[in-house]
């Protein structure tokens, strides 16, 4: 594995399906797993992440033959947003119930409320037999927001950094920097879009988010130069505008909007993303043949990008 690969775990929208159909994508929601500079790093704990947990165990335990020797998990998990299809997965994910593990989770929900509150509430307690305090791991969860940058260093926890101007958003030597801002282009209290930066290479990760007449103009400077853009389709234009039962508000783009976002910010290559859980095999190739090129590709499980 080289030093950014990214591999996409969950690559679907509003819930998972489990259907002969839906076989060459994946029925499983929002997760990509990005190994970067030596650190592990989650976009998204929808239900992806759930293999994910299970090949961390299963690394963990051949690493020494009591848990005393075994290498502890370290990853860093990055929340867009709290609706279920992006946190399904996150409390059975099986690193968390390992003492020696380090989870580090950054997010935001708002300005009044605190990531950890709102997981504690929705995914513990009456949801689940264990509360959030009952978690055996080193977890730590923070709320970040667009003007900090976060800083990976190999053997140092995370560090928060004062985002200024365009010079702190480049990361220095072998530091990964993590920035992000948050798009209201998704109800109800919107979405972080996250740029991964190491070296000269960069990944933004765009899910969950509607484009705007014109293109998203804050999403395209953000993105400008990248060399891979992970954006929501959710939906064809057709689905998007149909008479009957419209999409438009519902926070989610169009494959064209995506393609948008990838001309208008200058990506190097563009991954459509979030497909509606109605799109099964049959209709993504349809897909696939109208839109596909080889900078222009269709998520999948199991697919990996070397930056």
């Amino acid at each position: 594995m080289g030093e950014f690969n990214v591999k996409f775990r969950g690559v679907r929208g509003s819930y998972p399906i489990a259907d002969r159909d839906y076989l060459e994508y994946g029925g499983n929601t929002s997760c990509v797993e990005v190994n970067v500079g030596g650190h592990l790093i989650i976009l998204d704990a929808g239900t992806g992440l759930i293999n994910i947990g299970n090949e961390l165990m299963g690394k963990y335990i051949s690493s020494g033959i009591n848990a005393c020797d075994r290498t502890p998990i370290n990853a860093t998990v990055l929340i867009s947003h709290i609706h279920q299809d992006h946190l399904q997965g996150f409390t059975f994910f099986r690193p968390l119930h390992i003492p020696s593990s380090i989870i580090n989770v950054f997010g935001n929900v708002n300005y009044n409320e605190s990531l950890s509150d709102e997981l504690a509430q929705l995914l513990f307690g009456k949801s689940f037999p264990l509360d959030l305090g009952d978690i055996a791991g080193n977890l730590n969860i923070r709320d970040i927001n667009e003007t900090e940058g976060i800083i990976l260093r190999q053997g140092e926890p995370p560090i928060i950094k004062r985002i200024e101007c365009e010079k702190d958003a480049v990361p220095e030597n072998d530091d990964v920097l993590i920035t992000c801002y948050r798009s209201y282009a998704h109800p109800q209290e919107g979405v972080l879009v996250f740029k991964i930066s190491y070296k000269d290479k960069s990944l933004v990760y765009a899910t969950d988010k509607e484009s705007y007449e014109g293109g998203d103009k804050k999403l395209s400077a953000f993105a400008h130069g990248c060399d891979l853009i992970i954006h929501d389709a959710q939906y064809t234009t057709e689905d998007y505008l149909d008479s009957f039962a419209p999409k438009q508000g519902y926070g989610h783009s169009t494959f064209e909007m995506a393609i948008e976002c990838k001309n208008q910010s200058n990506a190097k290559k563009l991954v459509f993303f979030h497909y509606d859980p109605c799109y099964d095999d049959n209709k993504l190739n349809g897909i696939k043949e109208r839109y596909s090129s080889d900078d222009v590709i269709l998520a999948y499980e199991g697919l990996e990008i070397e930056l």
